[in-house]
């Protein structure tokens, strides 16, 4: 029998400091169980409830996960997984959810760039217009523009903003990628909405707040990975039920918003205390200008200007950049061209897939298309696409269930690959089923 470790104390707090220290001294290592509640509570002379205590702050901090039958174990860092995947050579990569680079506007050079020093404004001044003039119609004309490093840092701050480890968030199924990194990292958890082709269902919504769920996470538009938007009845469900619950905090993360062609319709209720809807430029000026536009109520800008004030402000170099394209007189055309070619290029696909009888979740909208597969098949026909020249992404990355399907990537799809890909997708469905 191996050696129980060393764990002292006769009160809660005492119990997870010398939890904690035992695993910083290497004594207890990642994957390692923690003695019962009952066998450490009897060893240390305490009741039973001052260890559960102890194991639940533990767990409350992310140092710890509580497996059932499996005890309490010591928690590592789990690899997260995010976009960008990488293809064989001599494959077509139709799984990174990269835009395509030809489509992106030029960046200018820096000229008018002044160096900024501490103390100086948080937000670039024509960036700020420019916000304001595009974001605050769609928020009824209220709330408090913040800048943030993209829509992934966004929603992670946003969240932190208001809810502590252990809170439940609800959140589409299959969501973006990095939402699933930013609940298991910080430890909330994350309760699942299922999707259709119209997005968010309300009945799954009900049953999330019902659960306790203390914020939402929703993709409007454009929905990574399906493709979804919402419709304005399905927005007007969603908004009926979020105004029973007006404390929850409703985050609406609208990446899509320069090249989508579906309406934004808006699911914060006016009863909504906490809210944001967050725009980021990844997608239509490229990844690499990490920064998001969000609008907020008053109390949430506060606290993420305090974060960002207390950490650091988004780099007005940036800014300056960001806001040289969006202004210039050039960029809505480039914008409107790069939208209709996405457009083509994802329709396109639809209609080879149809064509061969591949179905798939009929979202509108974005850079991606969604195939639900039976049981047990995603490894199998990942791994045969691939042999065959084509990488696609496994879906149950993006399932909070483990749901097997593939998400392909539409936004660099050649017209004249179109059809080879959609013909060989058939073939291999019809061998593994």
């Amino acid at each position: 029998m191996p050696e129980e470790p060393s764990i002292t104390g006769d009160t809660a707090a005492a119990i997870a400091d010398s939890v904690r220290a035992l695993i910083a001294q290497g004594e207890l290592r990642p994957g390692e169980v923690l003695p019962s509640v009952r066998g450490l509570a009897s060893r240390q002379g305490v009741n039973r409830n001052t260890v559960a205590a102890a194991y639940a702050a533990l767990a409350a901090a992310g140092v710890v996960e509580t497996r059932r039958r499996g005890g309490t174990v010591v928690r590592d860092v789990v690899p997260v997984p995010s976009e960008g995947a990488s293809a064989p050579v001599n494959t077509v990569n139709l799984a990174d959810g990269n835009p395509d680079p030809a489509l992106l506007p030029p960046l200018p050079d820096l000229q008018g760039y002044e160096t900024v020093l501490y103390g100086a404004p948080g937000i670039d001044e024509s960036l700020n217009h420019w916000a304001r003039r595009r974001m605050l119609p769609d928020t009824e004309n209220s709330g408090t523009l913040v800048l943030t490093h993209g829509a992934v840092d966004a929603v992670e701050r946003l969240l932190s903003a208001h809810l502590t480890r252990g809170d439940a968030v609800a959140v589409e199924d299959p969501c973006f990628l990095s939402s699933i990194g930013t609940f298991r990292l910080n430890g909330y958890r994350a309760l699942p909405v299922p999707m259709d082709e119209h997005g968010m269902a309300a009945e799954g919504l009900r049953a999330a707040l019902e659960a306790g769920a203390r914020a939402v996470v929703c993709t409007p538009r454009a929905h990574n990975p399906t493709g979804a938007s919402l419709t304005e009845q399905r927005a007007r469900e969603l908004r009926a039920l979020l105004a029973d619950h007006p404390h929850v905090l409703v985050i609406e993360d609208d990446h899509y918003s320069a090249l989508a062609h579906t309406p934004y319709w808006r699911i914060t209720p006016p009863e909504s205390t906490r809210w944001a809807l967050v725009r980021s430029v990844s997608k239509f000026l490229g990844p690499d200008l990490r920064l998001g536009l969000t609008v907020c109520d008053a109390d949430t800008a506060a606290r993420l200007q305090a974060r960002l004030a207390a950490a650091t402000w988004v780099s007005h170099l940036l800014q300056h950049l960001v806001a040289r394209v969006l202004t210039n007189p050039a960029t809505p055309a480039r914008l409107d061209h790069a939208a209709q070619v996405y457009t083509r290029r994802r329709r396109l696909l639809t209609d080879a897939l149809d064509a061969h009888s591949v179905p798939w979740l009929a979202g509108p909208d974005g850079l991606n298309v969604w195939i639900p597969l039976a049981e047990d098949a995603e490894a199998a026909v990942v791994e045969e696409l691939a042999e065959h020249g084509w990488a696609v992404r496994p879906g149950s990355l993006f399932t909070l269930t483990h749901r097997p399907a593939i998400r392909i990537t539409t936004a660099t799809l050649a017209p004249e690959h179109t059809e080879a890909f959609a013909a060989r997708l058939a073939t291999t469905l019809a061998s593994i089923n």
